[in-house]
Order: structure tokens, then sequence, then C-alpha cells
């Protein structure tokens, strides 16, 4: 039962780090059908500001050290998604192709940065005491920082959720993701709801990427490469452009790969990810949530 426990939270804060990527993902492609192989670049780039920006306050306590952390990661994140709808992805939302062609470019250009400037050694974040100890959960010692990273998916999910359903631009961006030719034929700008979808995608991506090095202890440059590829999976599992489905998606990977790395030969954990997303393409295209592919 104690391992059970263990397993199964850790798997949860691990569907977690993937829902965070995964929702950006889920509504960029949802409203706007861009493909951003780039998503990774932002996650990779506001862990790397946010750890830099915690060293600039090196003499500080370790939970202000953190908060700078963070709270630069998610604004750079959302700097750099805005930064790259602008300037890359709107000369090109009726070419699909130079879609990828652009955004791979872009994260493999990005990457190389950033192991050209800080290296390809993981780098360890400096993370309060009370984070780095556990907590007796079922008999289980839970490490802090999985229940840390659980907390803000789940806040994260609670705003996302009160955006689309609440707000103006939620509104609008849930019309889009529906019928973007309608949205459009009633004269509504859906431009800025493009950008502020690309910038709020851009914020979690970068939440994500100091979460993960929350999560694991260090940050490094092939991380976000890494939990890209599961969060497509998640993507289209969950059903694109649903956040519920996103989390209901992220949330299966996350325990399905923690169960089977453990109790399965290596790897056996991420095949079996691969293998279910092939099973819900078969049986469900439109993924958890019916939406149409």
């Amino acid at each position: 039962m104690t391992t059970i426990a263990l397993l199964l939270i850790t798997g949860l804060g691990l569907g977690a780090l993937y829902f965070l990527i995964a929702a950006g993902l889920s509504l960029i492609w949802g409203l706007m059908r861009v493909l951003n192989f780039a998503h990774g670049a932002f996650f990779t780039v506001a862990a790397y500001a946010g750890w830099s920006a915690s060293g600039l306050v090196g003499g500080a306590s370790p939970e202000l050290q953190w908060l700078v952390a963070v709270a630069v990661a998610v604004v750079v994140g959302g700097a750099f998604a805005t930064l790259t709808e602008v300037v890359l992805i709107r000369p090109l939302y009726a070419r699909h192709v130079g879609q990828v062609l652009v955004t791979v470019g872009l994260a493999l250009a990005t990457i190389s940065l950033v192991q050209g400037g800080f290296g390809s050694d993981p780098k360890r974040l400096a993370l309060p005491a009370w984070m780095t100890g556990t907590t007796t959960i079922v008999g289980a010692n839970i490490p802090n920082t999985r229940l840390l990273v659980i907390a803000f998916a789940l806040a994260v999910f609670a705003l996302l959720i009160f955006f689309l359903r609440r707000t103006r631009f939620g509104l609008i961006v849930r019309a889009g993701v529906e019928n973007r030719a309608m949205v459009q034929a009633l004269g509504i700008d859906v431009q800025r709801a493009f950008t502020l979808v690309f910038a709020i995608g851009g914020m979690a991506a970068g939440l994500a990427g100091i979460l993960a090095g929350t999560y694991y202890g260090t940050i490094d440059p092939g991380r976000g490469t890494s939990m890209l590829i599961f969060a497509f999976i998640v993507v289209i599992i969950g059903g694109l452009g649903s956040v519920t489905g996103s989390a209901v998606a992220a949330i299966v990977v996350g325990v399905l790969q923690q169960f089977l790395n453990f109790y399965g030969a290596a790897g056996v954990g991420d095949f079996s990810v691969v293998l279910l997303l092939a099973i819900v393409l078969l049986v469900r295209p439109g993924g958890f949530s019916g939406a149409s592919t």
C-alpha cells in the first residue's frame, strides 16, 4: 500500500507537469491550428531565466530565491511566446508547413543557444528546506515537491477554466475553437485572442519549466524537448482544444508511466504511453473529450 501511494502521488506530480505544458499546446492548436514545436523552447528558456534570476538574489532566503525564479520564469515564458506569435507565427497562419518548419527551427536554435550559453551540465535550483522534505500520506513518505507541483497544476486548471467560461476573451477562445470562421464573420477581433492564447501557453510552459526544476532538483537544456513529446501525446489523447481532456489524459499518462516503469522493465512505462496513444487513435480518434481531430 505504501509503494502504491508513493507511485500514485508521484505519478500525479509528473502528470501535473505534462498538463502545464499540454494545456497551452491544446489551446494554441484548438483556436489557431498552430502545431507549435517551439513550446519546449519556452519551457527551457523560462527555466534558465528563473534559475539565473534566483542567482542574482543569492543572498536572500531560499524561499525568496525560489519565488523570484517562479515569477521570472512565468514572465519570460509569456514574453517569449508572445514575441514568437507576433514575429514568426502571425505571417504564417495560412501556411501550416511553414509553421512547423519555423517552430522546429526555433526550438533547435534556442536549445543550441542555451547549451552554448549555460553548458549541457544540469544546474541545481535553490530550494527551501521544506521542499526537500517529505510528508507522510498513507504510510508513504511523499516528497513535498510532488505535492507542490500538483497544487500549482490544480490552481492553473481552475484559473484556465474560469478564464474560458467566465471572461469575454475566454468566450471568444472557446467559440474560436469550435468555429473560428464564424467568430471572424461576426466582426470579432480574434487576433488579440490569438496573441493572448500564445502568451497564456507560454506562461504555463514557463511555470512548468521552473516546477520541473523543483520536481527533479535540476534544470538542463534537454528536458523541455523530452517532456514536450509526452505533452503532445497528452494533447492528442485528451482531445485537441480541450483543457479538461488534457488534464485527464495527463493524469492517466503520468500515473501509467510511474507504475509500469517501477513494476516493469526499463522503458516499459514510456512504451505503454505510446501504445495507449495508438489505442485511443484507433478506438476514439477525437480523444477523451471527443473533440474533432
